[in-house]
C-alpha cells in the first residue's frame, strides 16, 4: 500500500482547487448560493471560498481568458465532500431551488450529485458512506461502482430548515480530470507522483493515497486529445497536501530523480502532469 518507499504518504489529501473564469460575479454566487461555500476573502481579481474558515476554492477573474478548447485536457469536475447525508439533502434542496441537477449516482462508497457551474465547469457534491460499508476487492481495496441514486431518500434526509451553507468539515474530497492519454496520465500519477490505483473502468482510472476510494480520477471519455491550452478558462491548479515538511522534501527529491522539475512556491512547489495540468504540493 502507500507506506511503501516511493509512494505518497497515506495521509495525503486534497487541498484547494483554483479556477480561471470570465464572469467572477456569477461564478462566486453559484459556489456561494448553490454549492454552499462561504466567501472568505475578496481581492481585486481573486475570491476565495471555503467552509468552516478553511479555504477550498480560489476563483480568479480573467476577462481575456478564452473558453477551453473542445479537444483540450482539463477539469472533469471538482468534488466537494460534505459531512453527512443530511448535508447532501440540503445541497439537493439548494440545487432544485436555484440551479439544475445534471446527474446523480450511488457509487457504493458514496452518494453523489452532479451539476455544472455558470462557465461549464463540472461540480460534484457527495457524502461518503461509512468505510465499513464500502465495497472492496479481494485485496481489500475500495471499489467504485455506479448505480442510480435514490434522490427522494436523499431529499428526505435534509435538515428541514433550508440550509444555505455546507457544514464545517466540508472538503475538496477529490478532483477528476479529463486527459489526452490514459496511459500517460496513469504513468505520471502512479509511477512518478506515487498514487495507488484503486479502481479501473473503461477509459478511466481512480487513484488514491492510503485507503481512500479516490483522491483523483482521470478519464478519456470525451476524447480530449491535446494538452491544456494556455490562457484558457477552467482549472488553473489543484493542491495536494502531505502530512509533513519531511514528506514534502522526500517527494521533491524523488521527483527531481525522475526528471520532474518543479517551481518553488512560498509554501511548497508546483509541478505539471503529462497534460500540463498544474499541481501544487505543500505540507499540512
Amino acid at each position: 500500500m502507500n507506506e511503501s518507499p516511493g509512494l505518497l504518504p497515506a495521509a495525503t489529501r486534497l487541498g484547494r482547487a483554483a479556477l480561471v473564469v470570465a464572469d467572477l460575479t456569477a461564478t462566486v454566487e453559484f459556489y456561494r448560493d448553490v454549492v454552499g461555500l462561504a466567501v472568505l476573502n475578496r481581492e481585486s481579481a481573486t475570491t476565495t471560498l471555503g467552509a468552516g474558515g478553511t479555504p477550498l476554492l480560489e476563483v480568479r477573474h480573467d476577462p481575456d481568458a478564452s473558453p477551453r478548447p473542445d479537444d483540450a485536457a482539463g477539469l472533469f469536475h471538482t468534488a466537494f465532500e460534505v459531512t453527512s447525508r443530511e448535508a447532501l439533502g440540503d445541497a439537493l434542496e439548494r440545487i432544485r431551488d436555484r440551479w439544475e441537477l445534471t446527474g446523480a449516482s450511488d457509487h457504493g462508497v458514496s452518494e453523489a450529485l452532479y451539476l455544472r457551474d455558470p462557465e461549464g465547469n463540472g461540480v460534484e457534491i457527495y457524502r461518503d458512506r461509512p468505510r465499513a460499508e464500502w465495497p472492496r476487492d479481494e485485496a481489500g481495496d475500495p471499489r467504485i461502482g455506479t448505480w442510480p441514486l435514490d434522490l427522494e431518500a436523499v431529499a428526505a434526509a435534509a435538515g428541514g430548515d433550508s440550509s444555505d451553507a455546507v457544514p464545517s468539515g466540508t472538503t475538496v474530497g477529490h478532483v477528476h480530470l479529463e486527459v489526452a492519454s490514459l496511459e500517460a496520465a496513469r504513468s505520471f500519477y502512479v509511477e512518478t507522483l506515487g498514487f495507488d490505483v484503486k479502481t479501473s473502468v473503461p477509459q478511466a482510472v481512480f487513484l488514491a493515497a492510503g485507503d481512500y476510494h479516490h483522491h483523483l480520477g482521470v478519464n478519456t471519455w470525451n476524447g480530449r486529445s491535446s494538452p491544456v491550452a494556455e490562457g484558457h478558462r477552467g482549472l488553473e491548479w489543484f493542491e495536494l497536501v502531505v502530512p509533513s515538511n519531511d514528506a514534502l522534501e522526500s517527494i521533491r527529491t524523488r521527483l527531481e530523480g525522475e526528471g520532474v522539475s518543479g517551481t518553488d512556491l512560498e509554501d511548497g512547489l508546483e509541478i505539471t502532469d503529462s497534460d500540463g495540468i498544474r499541481i501544487r504540493l505543500r505540507a499540512d
